[in-house]
């Protein structure tokens, strides 16, 4: 049966066919979104609960620990960590990748439902949840700044105005806003004041609560007219409040602002933002799943000027972040690299034919199938990113391969004599089989990853499918689209009238036939030395995979830097400024940074900060974002007491579920024995410390943060009338930053802030002037039931699996993989010798790296054994799979042998490579082997001279078909710009096997096939069925 024969004869039908699949691709490339690396949907859900005031141990028992009893019962929780500091606790919840993050969502709703009754009563409102994806990074920055208004103006801007507006363009998805906090008044009262006036803090609260109401009033009407009903019961600004009475004594009303200093302030003064020298309020904005991003940011950009316009003429919009910059230059990149990969693959086909007319072809097939590639995408909701980019650049050699086996078979015939429509029936006719042998087992070895599930799955999806439609679309084109086009195009062959370049071409493949002829007869008398070489190769890969450097995923450089700085436990948000001002100092004058935003304090407490770093670009900088990080680390003064940790971002964050920590590395201990937590903390801070392999190690030091714990004495407290309740809550009223009142504006809704003057939070000693009220009214200092006692307690409390936890962050050092860093640790930890109940882990990119390292193996197996299965199904045959799966060691060998001897290491992206030669490398087989059953079931030639004679036919194919393969892939290898670092270990990994695998299979694939043929025969004697040359037998 001839595919190709109808579409030979409709040469008009099969070229509209060809520009139906071009219009469907081109329309489809245009709807494609942008973004760095497929839409990766890690199904986590953060749980915030607040609790103004509140110890971290308070939170941690009341707050984290009921919530986390609820949510252990939620089916399909990977993982679930907290974190609790002062006043907060955040819950962290990683479900399963196959988990559907709606159906999360409501069971967390239910179960934070019913958690109610278990929660504090004194909780303002019930925790909130949200659905993130840790995967994503935000696409842009804004800073807003000014030299008139205040910081909580700049707040309330970005959040009435900036924030909705730019939560409605198109593709945005959540604008987080950090740096300080909306506007408030602020009320700090006297406590001397407050006690010689005999006034309770409680009172102060209770008068300002009434004062500050905001109710329905109704209407009164006359039958003809409304009148709604108002009253000046709203204050909102500072000077409202202060001529508030709180008290009269001896008939004089006591006024406010006698025993307070009332502001207009903020709601939490313990958070600061910054963009380059100036005082900020930081715009985060995140894209929606899905979304194009250059789209995004383009809209988001046009919107600028028009919300600048809005903004008082005092405030600058500036942009602090832009990630479309570097990802249009990376894409750029990509598709500049695969124009010359096409180029270079029509190169070879002219070269190794010598014919003009005969290089168009290939010419016009490669565009077809890349092009349609477009539409499969479309339909599968893929993106344009580096991932699909790569897999069409791959492509680029494969579907030329196609193009080559049947233009060189029908060119074959033609210069044998054969007219050019005859050609090409006969031609398409004798590899069409092999055509299909080739495809179809090539999209069994990507479309076997789908079946892996995990994070290899989910990274790989569109890489794995772009790839399979390529290789589809490109044999539905050489079926038709090809032979077609040879069949109108080719002339006939005239001996004598060839050109220059055909001459040379011809004489040069004749000469290259002739020497491996020679050398092949020489390999064909020394079988089992040649079989001998196939088995120590089998060897040496397992060899090799064991020595060679391993890592998870290329570092790669993406423009941008995040640093973490971390102050001792307990550290004032006084004393952290000056600290985090030397750090931005230093970082601001390297010359590769072009800005630096961030901010410090906030829920992450007040020693610590966050800052984003970006840097120039890289043809600007001429040094990688990890090198930049050792010279900024080289640089950095010393800050007694402070420590800032740097580290290049990644388009892809492992360990979502759980919290941020300062590096992509970390390390877990968890244990329920507190104690013992605590004891053996320390003692593997100081083994990891002492490790050459690691840097940047981010842990806590010392006991923890300075606590005054009071002691009450709860028989006098009896005795004089005051329980725990009254004892709390004017605690709560002095030092929490309580929101005692809401201020309702047209626009948003701003608290009215109660506490003691920070004079007399500066000091334990100021406990002694606070006064509580007994149940008879009277009023006691609080020294006469209890006094306190100074302590060092955590100042954060973090449970992992409902377990207390710690962690350990850290960075490789330099030349130093995963593999290995992860080996030191282990060893490490074995003699410092944690007893059972202490837990220790690898967390972060760590531990996904421990993950796919132990699945590698199976994946492997995995795909040939999809690739034997299709063979054996397509050849209805158990051996001839077998020998054409003998051609794969030597490619590990020449892949895994080019990582090592050029010092790379093997990741993710070079275990993507190893696939794809499974699926080149057998192609060569494939096209010996089906040749050679042609010639030995149809021309009775014995197996020695059928795989012989095959050999020395499709040696050109094979040698065009490899070189294009290389040539499609070396650009990958000299990609210097951005997103090289992803790019070349592919390409090092793909022409290090074939060179290797190309010397190699021409030799032992023959050896082989005829080892399994007298195999074949044997196994066929015994069960007695007659293996006749012209029989297709089972085997």
């Amino acid at each position: 049966m001839n595919l190709s024969g109808p579409f030979i004869k409709r040469p008009v039908a099969t070229m509209l066919l060809s520009l139906a699949i071009m219009l469907l691709g081109g329309v489809s490339f245009g709807l494609l979104p942008v973004s760095p690396l497929p839409q990766m949907d890690f199904p986590v859900i953060v749980v915030q609960a607040s609790l103004p005031g509140a110890s971290p141990e308070v939170m941690a028992s009341t707050v984290a620990t009921p919530l986390e009893r609820s949510f252990g019962a939620i089916a399909g929780v990977n993982t679930m960590s907290s974190r609790s500091s002062q006043g907060s606790t955040r819950v962290i919840l990683q479900f399963d990748l196959d988990r559907d993050i709606n159906g999360a969502a409501r069971e967390v709703q239910a179960a934070i439902n019913a958690s109610r009754n278990l929660l504090p009563s004194g909780m303002r409102s019930m925790p909130t949840y949200k659905k993130v994806n840790p995967s994503q990074a935000p696409i842009m920055v804004l800073s807003l700044t000014s030299d008139v208004l205040e910081k909580g103006q700049l707040y309330d801007l970005a959040s009435t105005i900036l924030s909705q507006s730019l939560s409605q363009v198109q593709g945005v998805g959540e604008v987080q806003i950090g740096g300080s906090s909306l506007p408030a008044v602020r009320i700090e009262l006297e406590p001397q004041a407050l006690n010689q006036y005999g006034v309770a803090l409680d009172d102060v609260r209770k008068t300002i609560a009434a004062a500050n109401v905001r109710r329905p009033k109704g209407s009164v009407e006359d039958g003809e007219r409304l009148w709604q009903i108002q009253a000046n019961d709203q204050l909102e600004k500072a000077k409202d409040y202060e001529s508030l009475i709180i008290h009269y004594k001896d008939g004089a009303a006591l006024r406010l602002k006698d025993v307070a200093k009332v502001s207009d302030g903020v709601e939490d003064r313990y958070n600061s933002g910054f963009f380059n020298d100036d005082a900020a309020v930081l715009l985060v904005i995140n894209r929606q799943a899905g979304a194009n991003i250059i789209e995004t940011v383009n809209e988001i950009k046009a919107q600028l000027p028009a919300l600048q316009a809005v903004l008082p003429a005092s405030v600058k919009l500036n942009l602090a972040m832009d990630r479309s910059p570097v990802i249009k230059a990376t894409l750029h990149e990509a598709e500049m690299t695969l124009l010359i990969a096409v180029a270079l693959v029509i190169l070879v086909v002219f070269l190794f034919l010598g014919n003009f007319r005969a290089s168009l072809i290939p010419t016009l097939a490669v565009p077809v199938s890349l092009v349609g590639t477009f539409a499969v995408m479309y339909l599968y909701g893929f993106s344009l990113n580096n991932l699909s980019l790569m897999a069409l650049i791959l492509a680029t050699g494969l579907v030329v391969d196609d193009a080559i086996v049947v233009l060189e078979n029908i060119s074959r015939h033609i210069d044998e004599g054969v007219k050019p429509m005859k050609a090409a029936y006969l031609g398409a006719r004798e590899v069409g089989f092999t055509l299909l042998s080739m495809n179809v087992s090539l999209v069994a070895v990507f479309l076997s990853i789908l079946f892996m599930g995990g994070i290899v799955e989910s990274l790989f999806r569109e890489f794995s499918i772009t790839l399979a439609a390529a290789i589809v679309v490109s044999l539905v084109v050489s079926l038709t689209l090809t032979p077609m086009l040879c069949a109108r195009w080719l002339k006939p062959h005239t001996p004598g009238q060839d050109n220059r370049l055909q001459r040379w071409s011809r004489k040069t493949n004749d000469w290259m036939v002739g020497k491996y002829a020679t050398s092949l007869d020489w390999v064909l008398r020394h079988r089992r030395l040649t079989l001998l070489s196939l088995i120590i190769t089998v060897g040496v890969n397992v060899a090799l995979y064991v020595v060679v450097p391993k890592t998870f995923m290329p570092q790669q450089d993406t423009g941008q830097l995040i640093g973490f700085v971390r102050g001792d436990d307990g550290l004032s948000f006084s004393v952290m400024q000056p600290k985090m001002e030397t750090f931005r100092r230093a970082v601001l004058k390297d010359e590769a940074v072009e800005s630096v935003a961030g901010f410090i304090g906030g829920t992450n407490g007040t020693n610590n900060a966050f800052m984003l770093v970006r840097l120039k670009p890289i043809k600007e900088r001429n040094l990688s974002a990890q090198k930049v990080i050792e010279r900024l680390r080289k640089e950095m003064p010393k800050v007694p007491g402070a420590q800032l940790m740097l580290m290049a971002d990644q388009d892809l964050q492992f360990g979502g579920g759980r919290e941020q920590t300062t590096s992509q590395y970390s390390y877990i201990l968890q244990s329920g024995d507190l104690g013992a937590l605590r004891e053996w903390y320390p003692k593997v801070v100081t083994a990891l410390r002492a490790l050459p392999e690691l840097t940047a190690i981010d842990a806590r030091e010392g006991r923890g943060a300075q606590q005054v714990t009071l002691i009450v004495d709860r028989d006098q407290a009896k005795r004089l009338g005051v329980d725990m309740n009254m004892v709390t809550a004017v605690l709560n009223n002095a030092y929490s930053q309580r929101q005692i009142s809401t201020i309702y504006d047209s626009l948003n809704q701003y608290q009215v802030v109660m506490e003691v003057n920070q004079k007399y939070a500066q000091d334990p000693v100021t406990l002694n002037q606070v006064q509580v009220i007994t149940t008879d009214g009277a009023r006691i200092p609080l020294s006469t039931i209890a006094h306190y006692e100074n302590s060092l307690e955590d100042d954060r409390v973090s449970h992992e699996g409902q377990f207390a936890s710690e962690s350990i962050a850290f960075d490789m050092a330099e030349g130093v993989t995963v593999e290995q860093g992860s080996a030191a640790i282990e060893r490490a930890i074995a003699k410092v010798g944690l007893p059972e109940d202490v837990i220790a882990k690898m967390a972060g990119t760590a531990d996904a790296f421990a993950a796919t390292q132990k699945s590698q193996p199976f994946m492997i197996l995995g795909a040939l054994l999809a690739v034997y299965l299709v063979l054996g199904v397509l050849y209805e045959s158990y051996i001839h799979p077998l020998t054409i799966l003998s051609t794969l060691p030597s490619a590990g060998v020449g892949a895994l042998l080019s990582i090592y001897a050029l010092g790379g290491e093997f990741s993710l992206i070079s275990l993507l490579g190893l696939f794809l030669l499974i699926g080149v490398v057998k192609k060569n087989a494939i096209l010996m082997i089906d040749l050679a059953l042609q010639l030995e079931r149809h021309q009775g030639l014995s197996p020695l001279e059928s795989i012989r004679s095959a050999c020395l036919q499709r040696l050109r194919p094979i040698l065009m078909t490899t070189l294009a393969a290389i040539l499609g892939a070396l650009p990958l290898l000299l990609s210097r710009a951005e997103g090289a670092e992803m790019r070349q270990p592919l390409g090092l990994t793909i022409i290090g096997g074939l060179i290797f695998s190309q010397v190699l299979t021409l030799y032992t694939t023959p050896v082989v096939y005829l080892y399994l043929d007298k195999l074949r025969h044997r196994f066929n004697k015994w069960r007695g069925v007659r293996t006749d040359a012209a029989l297709e037998t089972p085997l």
